[in-house]
């Protein structure tokens, strides 16, 4: 009938909150969120995805999941792919944009912090030096809001493990990953095909940007120095 019709057609970011506003994390958060937002005016919630319903295609490169482009192509020189599941490959591009995105912050900020720290002041040199020289507080305030961070993302993507067919690390379903409804910019499309493509970007700055992040860490610790000081350009 049409009520079934439109529960099956129902946004799966609507799916999502009926599931997890019961949690006491989810409470928790959104308590926060109600009160940072008070402060702040509305905040645009940017429309749904109509995602439309298809099977999983098994015979394609990671289930058919965005981010294949040339000349890579289909890129797994190790064969990790080899007998994983469709649930299991979701799970891993979740991983995969979660470390893509700190590495984009990290990379910003291997390339401003010599000349631009409003959050506090150091002695300078690399950043596994700064860290430790940090005030209490910000060790605290940092695992506090990592916490937050994760706990939402947790709530909002991974499956109760009380539920029956949970199993270690299940994301949920209606899924998709890396779509936590973060987008205070309204950058989010409004199609699945625009949508699709603004994921490959994203997959693509974050794998660069994995890579970058990984070098600077490499530069700082057999040089000794940040990358300004290196090249003889410590005012950058």
């Amino acid at each position: 009938d049409n009520h079934s019709i439109l529960q099956v057609r129902r946004p799966a970011h609507q799916a999502a909150h009926s599931i997890h506003r019961n949690r006491p994390i989810f409470k928790m958060i959104s308590t926060l969120v109600a009160f940072n937002v008070g402060f702040n005016g509305p905040v645009r919630t940017p429309p749904p995805v109509q995602m439309k319903a298809r099977a999983v295609p098994k015979n394609e490169f990671c289930y058919g999941l965005p981010g294949s482009l040339p000349p890579a192509g289909n890129f797994d020189p190790f064969n990790l792919l080899e007998g994983k599941t469709f649930e299991q490959v979701k799970t891993w591009r979740e991983a995969e944009l979660t470390h893509g995105r700190v590495s984009m912050l990290a990379s910003a900020g291997f390339l401003v912090q010599e000349k631009y720290h409003p959050l506090f002041t150091a002695d300078g040199g690399p950043a596994i030096e700064q860290i430790p020289q940090l005030p209490v507080f910000m060790w605290f305030a940092m695992t506090l809001g990592i916490g937050i961070a994760e706990g939402y993302r947790v709530n909002v993507g991974w499956t109760n493990p009380k539920a029956p067919d949970h199993f270690f690390q299940k994301l949920e379903d209606d899924y998709t990953p890396g779509d936590l409804g973060f987008d205070p910019l309204g950058l989010k499309p409004d199609t699945e095909e625009e949508f699709i493509a603004m994921q490959t970007k994203e997959l693509q700055n974050g794998r660069l940007a994995m890579l970058a992040a990984a070098g600077f860490l490499a530069q700082e610790a057999v040089s000794g120095d940040t990358w300004g000081t290196y090249w003889g350009l410590p005012d950058l």
